[in-house]
């Protein structure tokens, strides 16, 4: 019996010395909370009205006292919207200091084009590009002398040296011309080496895709401190414009979202509220995996973005 009770008395010694060791020991979670804000920047595209100039400075000034980091300006086919693009990029730079980073597409465009063009940015003090291959133009032949992507973050280099940050596209779920998912990751990798500074990503809804990527680039060398992945996100607001979208693009909607948004058919008020909650919580798998920054494809709206970046504690 005594025996007994001096091994019940040393169990609950060790017993109160693991219980002391938890309350004191500091949390080490996976999902421990970040101290550091993520940074995050938007994306517009040009409006084609007087209206629609108005109605785009009045969203880029209350998006822009959430102090992004930079706002995005996106170029048409061939520079099918060039004169828009290049209005509004001024009119922004006008309006604040915030910086701007104007898309540049090179299929179909001279390199003297090009270079005309970087030189205006230059002289607007603009020093961050997003360099595209962009889309031909429908009734267009040829893709001329910068055909790829690689060929124009190689042709800046080329004209303005180490004068642009250059940002280029990245693609979770595999670009939809690209040969194979290995060849995209490859493309990505020659872009970095050529002297891109980071990527952004096209639209995705799964995070895993994100995280492969990001895991696929670091077995090639190529890590996050070096070349930061930046996640694209695109907020859903309207189901068909979405599906739309993604199908153009190559982008994947998982069939949950898809059958949830048909489900609700016509109920915007619902669609909004679904599509909030998917994108949030997208963001929070991504933030709590580290990732370095997130880009809103604003779709020319302050909400939900605004409510995205407040809730999500980066302001």
């Amino acid at each position: 019996m005594t025996h007994t009770l001096d091994r019940l008395t040393a169990i609950e010694q060790l017993l109160g010395e693991l219980k002391n060791d938890l309350n004191t020991a500091p949390s080490r979670t996976h999902h421990q909370p970040k101290t550091t804000k993520v940074p995050f920047s938007f994306e517009f595209f040009p409006v084609k009205t007087d209206d629609g100039q108005v109605k785009l400075m009045k969203t880029f000034d209350e998006l822009n006292a959430l102090n992004p980091t930079y706002f995005s300006v996106t170029y048409g086919a061939g520079g099918s919207t060039r004169a828009r693009t290049l209005g509004i990029v001024e009119a922004l730079i006008q309006q604040s200091n915030t910086p701007i980073a104007p898309h540049m597409s090179c299929i179909g465009d001279t390199k003297s084009e090009i270079a005309e063009l970087l030189e205006f940015y230059k002289s607007l003090g603009v020093d961050r590009v997003v360099a595209l291959r962009g889309d031909l133009p429908s009734g267009q032949v040829g893709y001329g002398e910068l055909p790829f992507a690689l060929d124009l973050v190689k042709y800046i280099r080329e004209h303005s040296g180490d004068y642009f940050s250059i940002k280029v596209a990245a693609y979770p779920e595999m670009h939809p011309q690209a040969k194979n998912f290995e060849a995209d990751i490859d493309n990505l990798v020659a872009k970095y080496h050529a002297g891109a500074n980071e990527a952004i990503t096209q639209f995705f809804y799964n995070p895993d895709s994100y995280l492969y990527l990001r895991d696929r680039l670091a077995k090639k060398g190529v890590h996050q401190d070096d070349f930061p992945i930046i996640a694209g996100i695109m907020p859903i607001t309207n189901a068909s414009n979405i599906i739309r979208f993604a199908d153009a693009c190559g982008a994947d909607i998982p069939r949950y979202i898809r059958k949830q948004l048909a489900d609700f058919g016509d109920d915007r008020k619902a669609i909004r509220a679904f599509g909030y909650d998917v994108v949030h919580h997208l963001c929070e798998r991504l933030i709590q995996e580290g990732v370095p920054a997130l880009h809103f494809y604003s779709m020319n709206n302050t909400e939900p973005n605004k409510t995205l970046v407040t809730e999500l504690g980066l302001i």
